[in-house]
C-alpha cells in the first residue's frame, strides 16, 4: 500500500511536541502551548534544546549566549554583498547558513543552534542594507532575542508591546512536529551530515508554498476583503468556486488551531494593533459562517497563518519578510530535531514502488 507523502505514517519517536488534531492540542516537551505563549523566546528554545524550562541562573547564561553569537564574520557579509540582487530572502538565508563555521562540525551542538538562531537577524539587515532598503543597524547585546529581531529588521526599537506579540507569534512557530521543513532536517541528519546542512535542507523546504509561503497569502485575501463593497458575496464566490480561503482549515487540526487561539489572545490583549486586529477578527466571523453554510460539517477554523498575518501586518512587517520570520522561530525546533535525530540515529530511506515499463531483451 502506498501513503503518498508518508501522510499519517510515523518514522520516528520525539520528545519535543505532541499534536492532537482531534483535541486541538499542541505540546511542547510537556507543556500545553497556551502556558508557554507568554514567556520569552530564550525561555522556549532552553526548553526545546534541554529538554526543561530555565531556572533564574540558566536563563541568564542562554539568554548571554544568544547575545555574545549576533556577529556577523566579514567573509560571510562578503557572501551576502555578492549574493544575485533578485534571490528571495530565504535563497540568502540558506546561502548564508550553509557557510557559516562551526564550533562542533562532527555532532550539532546546543552552541551552534544558538549561534544560527542568534545570526538570522543580522543576516537578513545586511541583506535589507545591501539592498538598498535600510541602513545596517548596529549590532546590540542589550536587546533579548524577540526585540533584536524586531530592531534588526526594522531598523528601530520596537515598542514594548510590538515586541510581545511577535516574540508569541516566534514561540506559537518555533515547533510543530514532523512537518516537512522539520523532516527535511532530520533526514538530512540521519546521513549523519552536520548542522549547518540539516538546517539548510530545511530552509530549502521551507521555501515552498505549501509550507511556508501561508501568512502572504491570507495578507492578500483580507487586502481584497478590505476593498470589497461585499464582503459576504465575495466570501460565497470563492467557496462555491473552490477557492482556498487562506488561513482557514488545516491539515492536521479537526478543531481550533490552538496556536490560533494562543495568538488570539495576546493580540486582543494589545491595545496597540487594534485598526487591523479588529478587521481580521470580524472577517474570521463572516467567513466562519459562510464555511458552516456552505461547507456544513467540514470543521474549518482559522488557523496559525491566520493570526500570524494579522500579528506581522500589524507590526509593518513587510509580507516578503513573512517567512523569513517563520524561518528565524522554526530554526530553535529544526535544531533541536536534529539533536534529538543525532542521539538515537537511524538512516531514512524509504522505498518507492517501481510503476514504468519493464523491457525483455
Amino acid at each position: 500500500m502506498i501513503h503518498k507523502g508518508l501522510k499519517g505514517i510515523a518514522c520516528t519517536e520525539t520528545k519535543l511536541s505532541k499534536i492532537d488534531g482531534e483535541r486541538g492540542e499542541l505540546i511542547y516537551t510537556g507543556w500545553p502551548i497556551k502556558n508557554l505563549a507568554k514567556r520569552s523566546f530564550e525561555e522556549v528554545a532552553y526548553l526545546l534544546w534541554y529538554g526543561t524550562l530555565p531556572i533564574e541562573n540558566e536563563l541568564k547564561d542562554i539568554s548571554k549566549r544568544f547575545k555574545t553569537s549576533r556577529q556577523l564574520p566579514d567573509y560571510l557579509k562578503k557572501i551576502i554583498e555578492n549574493l544575485p540582487k533578485k534571490l528571495d530572502m530565504l535563497d540568502v538565508m540558506r546561502t548564508s547558513i550553509s557557510a557559516v563555521g562551526l564550533t562542533s562540525p562532527e555532532k550539532p551542538s546546543i552552541q551552534d543552534a544558538i549561534k544560527l538562531t542568534s545570526m538570522i537577524p543580522g543576516i537578513i539587515a545586511y541583506r535589507l542594507h545591501v539592498l538598498g532598503t535600510q541602513k545596517m543597524p548596529e549590532i546590540r547585546e542589550d536587546l533579548p532575542h524577540a526585540a533584536y529581531y524586531y530592531y534588526m529588521i526594522k531598523g528601530h526599537e520596537p515598542k514594548p508591546e510590538h515586541v510581545k506579540a511577535l516574540e508569541c507569534y516566534m514561540i506559537l512557530t518555533m515547533e510543530h512536529g514532523l512537518n516537512a521543513s522539520t523532516f527535511s532536517a532530520r533526514v538530512t541528519t540521519s546521513t549523519e551530515s552536520d548542522l549547518a546542512s540539516a538546517i539548510t535542507s530545511a530552509i530549502g523546504t521551507m521555501k515552498g508554498p505549501l509550507h511556508g509561503g501561508a501568512p502572504t497569502g491570507v495578507i492578500e485575501l483580507l487586502n481584497e476583503a478590505s476593498q470589497s463593497d461585499d464582503i459576504n458575496q465575495m466570501l460565497r464566490n470563492k467557496i462555491i468556486n473552490g477557492e482556498k480561503l487562506m488561513g482557514f482549515g488545516h491539515r492536521v487540526y479537526r478543531t481550533l488551531d490552538p496556536r490560533a487561539v494562543a495568538l488570539k489572545e495576546i493580540l486582543q490583549q494589545n491595545q496597540a494593533l487594534d485598526d487591523w486586529f479588529n478587521f481580521a477578527l470580524k472577517f474570521e466571523e463572516l467567513a466562519i459562517q459562510k464555511l458552516d453554510e456552505l461547507k456544513p460539517g467540514r470543521s474549518l477554523y482559522t488557523n496559525v497563518e491566520y493570526y500570524a498575518a494579522a500579528v506581522l501586518k500589524a507590526l509593518n512587517i513587510n509580507p516578503e519578510l513573512f517567512t523569513a520570520t517563520f524561518t528565524a522561530s522554526r530554526i530553535v525546533g529544526w535544531s533541536a530535531h536534529v539533536i534529538e535525530q543525532s542521539q538515537d540515529n537511524t538512516i531514512f530511506r524509504p522505498k518507492a514502488e517501481y510503476i514504468g515499463p519493464v523491457f525483455s531483451h
